[in-house]
C-alpha cells in the first residue's frame, strides 16, 4: 500500500504562485514513478506532470509546460509542483498519484491515489 498526501493548495491571483507538495510513504517499489492530476468543476481528471527514477524522467502536459515544474527526492518520498505564472483555468483539485513502472500520463495506469488539494486561482 502507498499513502499520498497532498498540501499546499489555496487561492492566489492569476499571475501568483504556489507549490504543492505530496507526502509519500508506504512501498517503495509500488511508486516508480509518481505525478500530479487535476480536475476541474464539470471537468475530467486530466494529467498535470510526471516524474520517474531510474532512469530519470519528467514530463508536462502542453498546457502546463513552461509554467510548472515537478520534482522529487531520490527516496520518492516527497513530490512537488512549483506553479508559477497560474491562470484562472489552473483552478482545479490537484491529486497526487503514483504507479509502478513507468512514467504514464494516464489516469488508468496510476493505482495509488492522494486525497486531492484545492487550488483556486482569481482574476
Amino acid at each position: 500500500q502507498v499513502r499520498l498526501v497532498e498540501s499546499g493548495g489555496g487561492l492566489v491571483q492569476a499571475g501568483g504562485s504556489l507549490k504543492l507538495s505530496c507526502a509519500a510513504s508506504g512501498r517503495t517499489y509500488s511508486r516508480d514513478a509518481m505525478a500530479w492530476f487535476r480536475q476541474a468543476p464539470g471537468k475530467e481528471r486530466e494529467f498535470v506532470s510526471a516524474i520517474m527514477w531510474n532512469p530519470d524522467s519528467i514530463r508536462y502536459s502542453d498546457s502546463v509546460k513552461g509554467r510548472f515544474t515537478i520534482s522529487g527526492d531520490g527516496a520518492r518520498s516527497t513530490v512537488h509542483l512549483q506553479m508559477n505564472s497560474l491562470k484562472p483555468e489552473d483552478t482545479a483539485v490537484y491529486y497526487c498519484a503514483a504507479r509502478r513502472g513507468g512514467i504514464a500520463s494516464t489516469e488508468k495506469w496510476y493505482d495509488s491515489w492522494g486525497q486531492g488539494t484545492q487550488v483556486t486561482v482569481s482574476s
